[in-house]
């Protein structure tokens, strides 16, 4: 057998007092060690304490994945209003410009048709004051009056011309016999 000496304990006691309390001391320090020795041989309970420590931590990693997610969410929430108001006063600026070149075109179509018409209407002055000079110097007394109602009414007389075409055709394709 090998001597173990316990530390702080001297091999021999000098009274009995003293030899008492050293066995007292070694009677603690032998319980330590027996409900060490048992802590370590139940298997059950350290399976136990190691359960729970995972559960712990599973929660906290949980929490912790909880709010990371949250973060995220967050963070991608703010980004994708960012860029939705981005594209917002983008559209806003290309309708604005679209609309100041359709106002643009819009101006230069108006003057192109104000300066056709003015033109058109020159021309037909022109023309109006040609046809009257040529009633007045072209046409006798008596047809003039009926020359210039249908320059006043041209429709009546153009449905009155066409009658008379229609009725020379007519006689000239077929002619008496």
């Amino acid at each position: 057998m090998t001597d173990r000496t316990t530390p702080g304990v001297d091999s021999g006691a000098k009274g009995p007092e003293e030899l008492r309390e050293q066995i007292e001391r070694t009677r603690s320090q032998l319980g330590d060690t027996v409900e060490e020795l048992a802590g370590k041989m139940d298997v059950k309970g350290r399976a136990r304490a190691r359960a729970a420590d995972l559960r712990d931590k599973a929660g906290a990693m949980t929490v912790q994945l909880r709010s990371t997610a949250a973060q995220a969410g967050h963070t991608a929430h703010d980004r994708a209003t960012h860029a939705g108001h981005t594209l917002h006063d983008r559209a806003a600026q290309a309708r604005h410009t679209v609309q100041d070149k359709a106002t643009q075109v819009g101006h230069k179509v108006q003057d192109r048709a104000t300066r056709a018409g003015h033109q058109t209407q020159d021309r037909a002055t022109k023309t109006g004051h040609e046809l009257q000079h040529r009633v007045e110097h072209g046409v006798p007394q008596p047809a003039r009056p009926v020359v210039r109602a249908a320059i006043r009414h041209p429709r009546p007389a153009l449905v009155i011309g066409a009658a008379l075409a229609a009725v020379v055709v007519v006689s000239w394709r077929y002619p008496k016999r």
